[in-house]
């Protein structure tokens, strides 16, 4: 995640098209509403310490739309950012069904994944609320297990499933068709400007290199980023090239270091002085940020050495 410059003219990264409702309460990744024909479906729901935010934005959104309920919930991969006012959409909406890959229905069933979602999720509650709510991972789950080339049908429109690993095994990109509305993985980066593109690459560089140029051939009339909005359409033909470009400098970077001899220690001291701020602390606790950074460090030194 980053601190976000949104340095593009006369764009307002929030205005989405027709039929989608950004529902997002506080820090964290985006929750968008897709109204279908026939069903409303929501792109991922956040951080669990507004989940209660989260259901009353949707329940708004819903009630403007004359709608009175939601069928479907897409994950876009298991991290507690993403999914962790999930317990809370599905308390308050048991009926919708929540599609994902099959990697994170294991990965919400084992006991140490949710105690770090636990853990997390309770530090960005003192760091960015007042309240002292307990953070909830009951109902953290996966209905139906979807996969590369799946379709969800919403009605006149559906969902496509691309599979772009790399940020983590579980992660996916929905294409809304027929308009070609490409909700992106963290696989494939989070924009910090129209220069740089923000990598979290935590299982395969090569992985999310790959998932990168299948999202470029995809061809997508439109890109919502994770952690930042939807791209100005004449950015999107250049996104991924860019996000290519950003993770060959961090791989450089982090290669660079080690055959200098820096220890593992000495490489994230590095690392975290040339990509942390405080600024950053607006949008990820240094505690998420440094797992990460220990994950991807990791991944580069055992992938190309």
């Amino acid at each position: 995640m980053n601190t976000i410059f949104n340095d593009f003219p006369n764009h307002d990264r929030f205005k989405f098209p027709e039929g989608l409702s950004r529902v997002t309460a506080g820090k964290g990744g985006e929750a968008i509403l897709v109204f279908g024909s026939d069903k409303t479906f929501l792109v991922d729901c956040g951080m669990a310490y507004c989940g209660d935010r989260v259901v009353r934005n949707i329940e708004f959104a819903l009630a403007m739309n004359d709608r009175h309920t939601l069928d479907g919930i897409l994950l876009s991969h298991s991290h507690y950012d993403h999914i962790g006012a999930l317990p809370y959409v599905k308390k308050r909406w048991p009926e919708a069904v929540v599609y994902g890959a099959a990697k994170a229905k294991k990965v919400f069933s084992r006991p140490g994944a949710r105690a770090l979602m636990k853990e997390l999720g309770t530090a960005a509650r003192d760091l960015y609320s007042e309240t002292q709510n307990e953070i909830l991972t009951d109902g953290l789950e996966v209905n139906v297990v979807v996969g590369d080339g799946d379709e969800i049908s919403i009605g006149d429109e559906y969902f496509k499933v691309l599979e772009t690993k790399g940020h983590t095994d579980c992660s996916l990109t929905y294409v809304l068709e027929p308009r070609k509305i490409m909700f992106a993985s963290e696989s494939t980066g989070v924009l910090e400007n129209p220069q740089f593109v923000h990598t979290a690459i935590l299982k395969s560089y090569k992985d999310s290199i790959y998932s990168a140029l299948k999202c470029k051939a995809y061809g997508p009339k439109y890109i919502i980023c994770p952690h930042f909005g939807i791209l100005p359409e004449y950015f999107t033909d250049e996104y991924f090239d860019l996000y290519i470009k950003s993770a060959e400098y961090k791989k450089d970077f982090l290669l660079d270091l080690y055959k200098r001899g820096f220890s593992d220690e000495q490489i994230l001291a590095e690392y975290t002085k040339y990509h942390w701020s405080e600024g950053r602390a607006n949008e990820q606790p240094k505690e998420a940020f440094t797992i990460n950074a220990k994950h991807m460090i990791d991944v580069i030194l055992k992938e190309f050495n």
